[in-house]
This record gives structure tokens, sequence and C-alpha cells, in this order.
């Protein structure tokens, strides 16, 4: 097993999770920026003022859930709650260490966001912060130091709160406009530095979390298609803009994926998972493929649901489609109608259990076949250049007394799918750029908040409470990795 000399293996990170000094530096308020700490068994909450009656409050923010901030409050940061999202892991200090591991681990490529809100912090601004922009600068060349291509998302989950209480998130058709400014400002600023380009995170999230995907407190059907297709048009237009400044820069899509399984041979069980793979892929559909599918336009006619478009919208989208499709995909999921005679997964989003895979503490089921099963999907489905930028399994690491961490649980995991992608690229033909496994360094959990669930290479010294020194220790997986790198994937162990 001998992976392309030229494919790109690396890490991935989100500022909101990783980055901290919230405010440090001119930043602004995100989204991310008023949520507060969950565990696997309590969701995170989104607190809110009054600014007439200064009540305060929050409310759950929980996948799957719709969120409905009440009447005449906005989001706001509270006294005496904790947000994760405020420090993190502190990136914003430890920049120089951290790009430094991942240059010892041989990282070829490295995917971090751009906090939105750092580059303009009310989202609205007429003129960016220099001192954000300066701050990324840093970082990029920090990465060039050590060969590493760092790969860009311009929003992960962190729109600027200015944004949701002044326009009600991407809801607005004027979002599109700051998002085009942002963009054209940073990939402008970076020409040179940075070629690869993702626009939104997991832009199927506004499905079910509405809230982190695009700043909208009331996740209605309505809203949730007109944010959805509002930032299909900002993606187009940062793809035309990409394209006239420069041949080399490439921009692409991320998408949540994740192969679906029906439990039985029950025909409602078929039609369950064809229906589920529709909500998911229509994202893809219409950001990678150009043009809206006519499932979505049916069900849209059905749910009364009107967008407020242009012609203009749909010239972009099928003229401006995404470069590569880049994916997150942890497992699988199996799904059924039959809920009732059987144990739900432990996470939402993966169905109920399979009693063919192996689940950790959270319930997430590790699936040796997902990756090439889902590289053929979409490969298949949009004959694009893909991406894995998403993989990996959060675990409770226990740090020894001695300073080590042996974390032998999540080596098998990327085994195993390390294997999966093997296959695909050379079994199947297909044509994959890159692997960046998440949570490379140690960060903050984007579902639950929590710092115990750790997916990284690197352990982050820091609880569930913000306590900690944040030194960081090599975990025996960034060896592990290390080795796989310098191997090309050849050598991954038995």
């Amino acid at each position: 097993m001998v992976f392309p000399k030229t494919f790109l293996w690396g890490g991935a990170t989100a500022a909101n999770q990783f980055e901290g000094g919230y405010l440090d530096g001119g930043k602004g308020l995100s989204t991310a920026d008023v949520m507060t700490s969950g565990s696997h068994t309590e969701p995170r909450r989104i607190t809110w003022l009054n600014p007439e009656t200064k009540e305060t409050g929050s409310g759950t923010m929980q996948f799957g859930s719709n969120t409905t901030i009440p009447e005449g409050t906005i989001p706001a940061v509270l006294e005496g709650e904790y947000y994760p999202s405020h420090q993190a892991t502190d990136f914003y200090h430890h920049y120089e260490e951290d790009i430094a591991l991942m240059g010892e681990m041989g990282f070829k490529t490295f995917r971090m966001s751009l906090n939105w809100a750092r580059i303009f912090p009310n989202g609205d601004d007429a003129e960016p912060n220099e001192e954000g922009l300066a701050f990324y600068d840093k970082v990029f060349d920090e990465c060039l130091k050590y060969g590493i291509e760092p790969l860009v998302t311009l929003s992960h989950y962190e729109t600027p709160l200015n944004l949701v209480i002044k326009y009600g998130g991407w809801t607005n058709r004027k979002c599109i406009d700051f998002f085009e400014t942002y963009a054209k400002t940073v990939i402008k600023r970076y020409e040179g530095k940075v070629k690869y380009w993702l626009t939104f995170n997991e832009i199927n999230c506004m499905e079910f979390g509405p809230f982190m995907a695009g700043g909208i407190s009331n996740g209605t059907p309505q809203n949730k298609a007109q944010g959805a297709h509002n930032q299909f048009v900002a993606s187009a237009k940062v793809v035309k803009y990409a394209h006239e400044l420069s041949q080399d820069i490439q921009v692409g899509q991320m998408l949540a994926y994740q192969p679906m399984y029906a439990y039985s041979c029950d025909p409602k069980d078929q039609l369950f998972v064809m229906e589920s793979m529709q909500a998911m892929l229509f994202y893809s559909d219409v950001q990678t493929g150009g043009k809206y599918p006519e499932y979505r336009i049916k069900k849209y006619e059905r749910e009364g649901i009107v967008l407020e478009d242009c012609p203009e919208d749909y010239d972009l989208l099928k003229n401006y489609s995404a470069d590569f499709l880049s994916f997150s995909c942890y497992g699988s999921s199996t799904l059924t109608t039959h809920e009732d005679v059987l144990e739900a997964s432990g996470n939402l989003l993966m169905g109920i259990k399979n009693p063919y895979l192996k689940t950790n503490a959270w319930g997430w089921a590790t699936d040796p076949a997902c990756l090439r099963l889902a590289m053929n999907t979409l490969y298949d489905r949009y004959h694009k250049p893909l991406w894995v930028v998403e993989n990996g399994i959060g675990w409770a690491d226990e740090l020894t007394k001695e300073g080590k961490v042996h974390d032998d649980y999540r080596i098998e995991y990327l085994r195993q799918n390390f294997k999966s992608m093997d296959e695909g690229i050379n079994q199947d033909g297909i044509e994959l750029l890159g692997y960046t496994m998440w949570g490379c360094i140690d960060l903050i959990s984007a579902g639950t908040g929590e710092m115990k669930k750790r997916y990284g290479f690197v352990y982050v010294d820091r609880d569930d409470e913000g306590n900690g020194s944040l030194n960081r220790i090599r975990k025996d997986s960034f060896h592990w990795y290390k080795k796989v790198i310098e191997t090309a994937g050849e050598e991954l162990g038995d």
C-alpha cells in the first residue's frame, strides 16, 4: 500500500475550537463565542440577553433541534458562563509551537479556518482589521517555513455575531455581499501563500444545525432553505473571483458525509436511506454539481418554500461550481423505520447501533469501509477530485504519571481508514488529493464543547472547565503518523 508522492498528508482544526484569543487583536464576537460547554449527555446552550429588560437566559444548541432565541433578545456573552471558544487550546499564542509539531510529523498540509470576525469584527465593516490580517500572515509564513501547504476554510461555524443580531444571519441576502468582500480581501491578501480554499465547512450542517452553520436563530424550513441558497451563491462568487485572480487558486466545497446503511431489507428502510442521502447530497449537487436537483425542487414545492433569488444566482451556480469536493467522514450511519425495537446510537447523526461495528464512549462507530464507500459515491456522482479533510475519533485519552498518552485505539482506527483510502485510490482509481486528520492537536468538541473528547496526535493539558497549563505532549499516535507520512502509507504496522 503506497499513496501517490503528491498526496497531501496533514491535519485539520477550526478557529472556534482551537484558536482562542477571542477578543485579542481587535477581533469581534462570533456565533461560537455565545455557545456554552456541554457533554455527551447535556447539550450546549446559546446564551441571550434582552437589551430592554436586561433579562438573560439560554436555549439548547443541539444537532437536529430548532434553537429559537426569544423575540426581543439577542445572542450575548453573559457573566458566570463558561464559553470554551474564548481560549480553546490557544493556538493564537502557541501557533509557532503547534506548527513546529506539525512540521516534525512531516505534514504536507494543514487545514485551518480563518475567524471571519478577526478580519471584519462586525462582518459588515467598511475596512478589514489589519491586526487580524497580520496574524494570519504570520501563521501562513510559519506553515510555509516547514513546507506545509495551507488549506483554508473561510467560514467554519464562525459567523460574526453582529450579522446575526443586525441582519438575521444567512437568511439575509446582504450576507452574500459581506462574505464576498471578506473572501476577496483574504484571497488577495494571501495570494502566493494560500492556493487551496474552502468556503463553508460542512455546508449541509444547515440541514440540522442552522445556528452553527449560518447564524440562524430560528431554523424553520424556509429559513434553512434561504440560508443554504445564499451560501451557495456566495460560494460561486468566491470561485469566480479566485479564478479571475489566479489560475493557481482552487476553491473547494466541504460536505459532511457518511455512508448510510438500511438496517433491514424492508422497502420502507430502503426509501428512508434514499431520502436521507438526498438531504445530504443536495448540498453537493448544487455547490459541486452546479444545479438544484429535481428532488429538492419538488420538496420545496410540497412544503411551500419560496426562495428569494434571481436568475443570475443559477447562472453563477452553473458556471462557478467547486473545483474539488472535500468532505468529513468519521464513520457510517445505520437507519431504519423500526426504531421502536432497536437501540439508538450515542451519536444522533449515526442513527441506530450497527451490530457489526464497534463504538466508543460517545457512540461513534468505527467502520473500516466508510472512506472507500464515500469516495466511490462522491467521485462517481461528480467526477471531480476529492479530499478527506475530516476523519478521526474522539476518546477520553489518559495522561500517565510518566507524561505519556498510549492511544493504540486511535492508531487502529486510522490504520483501518487508511487502508480504506488505499483501496479507493489503488483499486478504484479515484483521484484523492489528500487527508487531514481532524483535531490533529487537541481542541474542544464542536458538538459538546468538551475537552475530554480528544482527537489529536498531541495532547493539550486542559480540562472541561478551562483549567490546565496548555502544555503540548506527543501521543503514541504522533510517532506512528510520522512514520506513515515518511513511508507514503506503506508502513502502517500491525
